[in-house]
């Protein structure tokens, strides 16, 4: 299985211990040199070690790709991080692309990629037994990570 993230779910897993469920779901993750960019593993910030780990083991590893036409595109509405994600996995066609913004999952959906998310991937790690509870994660990356989530949709995830 093919997959590609950008930024925010492995900084964000990372931030709250969780980076290790991208490993037990998904395997081997690929980013672009521009993710790499935003996650600024050299200096000391929080997740930056286990992210150099991963990075270290092989399960992230950093590919380049050739259509910077659609990054420069992609770029009229998204981020960089986002929008080099995107064109990485269409190039590569990806199985899933990891997004959390709102902006870039829509244009993701778009162009046809499987798009998933931190909530995705924690939801996932509480069904397979992985996770215990939601709650503390949740709450943790609402106020260690700066995770911004509606109050209806923590509602509903917590429900589920």
């Amino acid at each position: 299985m093919l997959i590609v993230s950008n930024t925010s779910p492995i900084l964000n897993l990372a931030i709250v211990g969780q980076l290790d469920l991208l490993h037990q779901q998904f395997g081997q993750i690929q980013i672009p040199p521009a993710v790499l960019n935003e996650l600024k593993i050299d200096e000391e910030r929080p997740g930056s070690q286990s992210i150099q780990a991963a990075l270290t083991a092989g399960w992230i590893q950093v590919q380049p790709f050739s259509n910077q036409s659609l990054v420069q595109l992609l770029r009229q509405t998204l981020d960089g991080g986002e929008a080099a994600a995107i064109a990485l996995a269409l190039e590569r066609q990806a199985d899933w692309v990891l997004l959390d913004e709102r902006d870039g999952r829509k244009v993701a959906k778009s162009l046809g990629l499987q798009v998933t998310g931190v909530l995705g991937i924690l939801l996932r790690a509480k069904e397979s037994g992985k996770l215990p509870s939601l709650q503390p994660v949740l709450e943790d990356l609402t106020q260690n990570a700066g995770f911004r989530i509606g109050s209806e949709l923590l509602a509903r995830i917590l429900q589920a």
